[in-house]
């Protein structure tokens, strides 16, 4: 195990040296060792004892440097000079031995930071389990993310809108750079700083960027690409970030922050959960626009430094080509086709429209639509299925491959906002099997689990969970 904090290395206005506040009693709800071993962390985790210790912010990390990064934000629309970790504290870098890149290791919840303001730097064991379930869900279904490490009950109390019992999650990410931390740098026209965290963002996670002619516009046209790559994964699951903060926008392309974060059960392209989204500024079908708002945002940074205006609405202008190709392939494959042909796109669209007329299930829909491919007995979708069933005839492969297309591109199972309040209130309780039974069906979401099939049902009426929440 050999660690480090790159980031510490930056000037001192990046970052502030921080002490996590000791958990009153921490006790480890969950450790995943797959992660520790891609992180050479392992020969920690026979001691649980010691991993609550640890990743609660009780004991330092050997070999760490903790930190807190400064970043500012576009909140909503309006601009915040400063934000920076206010709950967070950034405990160590690992290098991995599987694929030799850096990740940082990061606490939520670790107590207060000159970052903090009027908050409290603590988080309610709520959002320590949502993100640590579907962080790792996503990661599962092949979306980029931020992943977790662990989760610990502090055995603390924290007031929100009611006292709540604490909580704190090890977050682990190829960065914590984001738009808001370029947007810092800009707002103090400190161009020396800016070119300093470009410097540090290119041979992190673009290094092929600073060896082209113009490494600034090169990074940008990445970062684009990153984004149109990880919006499109969200629409083709029915992901819906909830808040898409410039400050919650990473450079390296992955879903960052899983606040007031959830998958929809029936489909309707502007559906809201995110309970300070009064406007639905970020609601479903304006996720890829918002991610491009938030590319304009980090472009006007980085002319700062070089490049015009028109070259920067060049490169912003590919983010919704690439989006819509890689969002109508994605589509497709849900559909049992290879291709994203004309023809085939317009069945998706023609598919869309008839789960939100009919207001469906939408992950479980595909699933019963696939079952169609083998079915004698009257049509599940009317004339839709017919021309689908046509179309699927006419491609080499037929039903054989558009079935293993299909199979491999819409899971079983997803992490449903009523089963992720479930397990969040039993854990309340010191219950941790929903929690643990959630773990288990999402870390093979396409896979059947036989005794687990509940956990792939939509909601009942009493069940639906109208609205999500932040947690700070």
């Amino acid at each position: 195990m050999k660690l480090s904090n790159s980031y510490s290395e930056l000037p001192g206005n990046f970052y502030a040296h921080v002490q996590t506040a000791p958990a009153p009693k921490p006790h480890l709800l969950a450790w995943n060792e797959d992660l520790a071993r891609h992180l050479d962390l392992d020969e920690l985790t026979q001691d649980r004892a010691h991993l609550a210790r640890i990743f609660s912010g009780s004991e330092p990390l050997p070999g760490g440097v903790t930190i807190a990064i400064a970043y500012a934000g576009h909140q909503f629309g309006n601009f915040v000079p400063q934000l920076g970790d206010g709950r967070a504290a950034l405990i160590a870098e690992a290098i991995s031995p599987v694929d030799g890149r850096a990740y940082d290791i990061q606490l939520k919840g670790s107590g207060l930071t000159p970052f903090s303001r009027n908050g409290d730097g603590k988080s309610p064991l709520g959002p320590v389990i949502r993100e640590y379930l579907v962080s790792e869900a996503m990661h599962r279904l092949g979306v980029p993310t931020t992943r977790s490490l662990a989760a610990v009950a502090s055995g603390g109390r924290v007031m929100r809108d009611r006292i709540h019992p604490g909580g704190v999650l090890t977050r682990v990410a190829a960065s914590h750079l984001r738009v808001g931390t370029f947007e810092y740098f800009a707002a103090r026209n400190d161009r020396d700083a800016l070119q300093s965290l470009a410097d540090y963002a290119m041979a992190r996670h673009y290094p092929e960027a600073v060896a082209a002619e113009r490494p600034l516009l090169a990074f940008f046209s990445a970062v684009v690409a990153a984004q149109a790559r990880l919006v499109a994964h969200w629409m083709a699951l029915g992901f819906i970030h909830g808040v898409m903060n410039t400050d919650n926008t990473a450079i390296s392309g992955e879903t960052l922050d899983y606040g007031p974060c959830a998958f929809m059960d029936e489909f309707h392209i502007d559906k809201v959960f995110s309970s300070i989204d009064h406007s639905g500024r970020y609601a479903y079908g304006r996720q890829a626009h918002m991610a491009q708002w938030n590319l304009a945002r980090l472009a006007e940074c980085l002319m700062l430094l070089d490049g015009t205006v028109d070259e920067y609405e060049t490169l912003l202008s590919a983010f919704q080509g690439d989006f819509e190709a890689r969002y109508a392939a994605l589509m497709c494959r849900k559909l049992g086709f290879p291709e994203p042909i004309e023809e085939h796109q317009e069945l998706v669209t023609a598919w869309l429209q008839r789960l939100q007329n009919e207001q469906l299930d939408y992950t479980q829909s595909f699933r019963q639509l696939a079952s169609r491919l083998d079915a004698n007995d009257p049509p599940l979708f009317d004339d839709f299925e017919a021309r689908w069933l046509q179309q699927i005839d006419r491609q080499p492969g037929g039903r054989e491959q558009a079935a293993r297309i299909m199979a491999t591109s819409n899971p079983r199972f997803i992490p449903r906002n009523h089963q992720v309040e479930r397990a969040i209130q039993a854990a309340y309780e010191d219950d941790l099997s929903i929690f643990n039974e959630l773990q288990q069906v999402l870390s093979a979401p396409f896979q059947e689990h036989p005794g687990l099939e509940h956990y792939a049902l939509p909601p009942e009426n009493h069940e639906r969970v109208l609205a999500t929440f932040c947690g700070t």
